[in-house]
C-alpha cells in the first residue's frame, strides 16, 4: 500500500478555497468524516446570558443542536456587542452570505425591504401573544417571501423582543407634551423614527453601538427600547426615568443568509432548522419572563418607572398606519390579519 503525504502548504491552500461557512475536517485514520459546517452568528446586544436576546437565542440554539446530535457537524461562533459591525452592515453581510446568522429585531430589515416596516407601526400589536397568533394566522408568510426576494435572507424563527419598547429618558415622560424637544434615539428605521416623532419627540436615528456615549455626552436625552436591553446595556447609568409608553411590540427574529441555507447539506439543514424552531419557542418564554423582572432590577438601580397616558400617545400615532398603507398597499393584508387577531 502506498501512503501519500500532503504538504501543509497544500492543505492550507485547499482550506482557503472552501466556501465561507465550511471548513476542512481534520484528517482521520480510516473512513473520512464530512466537513464541519461553521456558522457565524451576530448580535448587537451585550453578551448577557439572561437579559440579552442574542445570547439567550444562541445558548438555546447550541443546546438544541446537541440534542439533535449535530454538535460535531454544525458549530456556531457567537459575536455579540456589534463585533461584526453595526446592525445595518451585518444585515447587508447576511444578504451577501458573508455572515451566516443574525439575531435582531425585525426593524433593521426595513432598510432593505421597506414593507417589513409594517411590524414597527406604532400601537399595531396589543401584546406578544397576539403577535404570535397573527403571524401564525398568515401575516408571516408574505413577509418571509419579501425578505427572501429582496434581501436573500430567511426568517427561521419568529420570537419576541424582551418586552415592549418604551422610553428611557433623563426626565419623566407621562404625555406627548413631555417629549417635546427631547432627542430620543430610535433605530435607523424610518417607521420607528416616525412613531417617536408622532409621539412628540425629536426622533434621532443612531446605531445601537453609539447610544451609551451619546447619552453620556448629552447628545441624546433618551432612547426607546425594552427593559432587559436597557439593563444589559447599562443605559440606566445615563438616564433615570423609564416611561411605559409601550408603543411597539416588535418581533425578534433569527435570520439566516439565503446563501448559507443553499450550501448547507440538506440532511444537516433539517436538524438545524428544527433546533432553531425549538430555540425560538424557548426565547419567547424567556422574553416574557424576564421583561417584568428587568423592570424590578432597574428600580433597584435607581430608575423611576413612570406610568403614561398611553391613549394620548396612541391617538397621536394613529394616522401612521393609514399613511403607511397608502405608500405600501401590499401590506394591507398583513395589517388586516393583525387587526383581526385578538390579544
Amino acid at each position: 500500500m502506498v501512503t501519500s503525504r500532503i504538504a501543509r502548504r497544500t492543505l492550507l491552500r485547499n482550506a482557503a478555497a472552501l466556501p465561507i461557512g465550511v471548513s476542512l475536517a481534520p484528517a482521520v485514520v480510516g473512513r473520512a468524516r464530512a466537513a464541519t459546517t461553521r456558522l457565524r452568528l451576530s448580535s448587537s446586544q451585550a453578551n448577557d446570558p439572561k437579559y440579552a436576546n442574542g445570547r439567550v437565542y444562541y445558548d438555546n440554539l447550541v443546546k438544541n443542536l446537541e440534542a439533535n446530535g449535530l454538535q460535531k457537524d454544525i458549530t456556531i461562533q457567537f459575536f455579540p456587542d456589534n463585533q461584526l459591525g453595526q446592525e445595518i452592515d451585518v444585515a447587508n453581510s447576511v444578504k451577501l452570505g458573508v455572515i451566516d446568522l443574525m439575531v435582531t429585531g425585525t426593524s433593521i430589515w426595513a432598510n432593505l425591504v421597506p414593507t417589513f416596516g409594517v411590524l414597527d407601526l406604532g400601537y399595531l400589536f396589543q401584546s406578544f401573544p397576539q403577535q404570535t397568533k397573527a403571524l401564525d394566522a398568515g401575516a408571516a408568510r408574505p413577509l418571509e417571501e419579501m425578505l427572501l426576494k429582496g434581501a436573500n435572507a430567511r426568517v427561521i424563527g419568529w420570537a419576541y423582543n424582551f418586552g415592549a419598547r418604551s422610553v428611557l429618558c433623563k426626565s419623566p415622560v407621562e404625555k406627548p407634551e413631555d417629549l417635546a424637544g427631547k432627542k430620543i434615539r430610535t433605530l435607523p428605521n424610518p417607521v420607528i423614527t416616525e412613531v417617536l416623532r408622532l409621539m412628540g419627540a425629536a426622533a434621532t436615528p443612531l446605531a445601537f453601538g453609539e447610544v451609551y456615549t451619546a447619552l453620556q455626552a448629552g447628545v441624546l436625552d433618551g432612547l426607546e427600547h425594552d427593559p432587559p436591553t436597557i439593563l444589559a446595556s447599562k443605559f440606566y447609568e445615563t438616564a433615570k426615568y423609564y416611561c411605559l409608553t409601550e408603543h411597539i411590540f416588535s418581533p425578534l427574529g433569527l435570520f439566516l443568509s439565503g446563501a448559507t441555507y443553499k450550501r448547507m447539506d440538506p440532511k444537516l439543514r433539517d436538524g438545524f432548522l428544527d433546533a432553531a424552531n425549538k430555540a425560538t419557542v424557548e426565547a419567547r418564554a424567556h422574553g416574557l419572563a424576564v421583561a417584568s423582572e428587568a423592570l424590578d432590577v432597574l428600580r433597584s438601580k435607581g430608575v423611576t418607572v413612570v406610568s403614561t397616558d398611553k391613549e394620548k400617545f396612541r391617538q397621536r400615532v394613529a394616522p401612521q398606519t393609514d399613511n403607511f398603507l397608502k405608500t405600501h398597499p401590499e401590506a394591507k393584508p398583513i395589517v388586516d390579519v393583525i387587526r383581526s387577531t385578538s390579544a
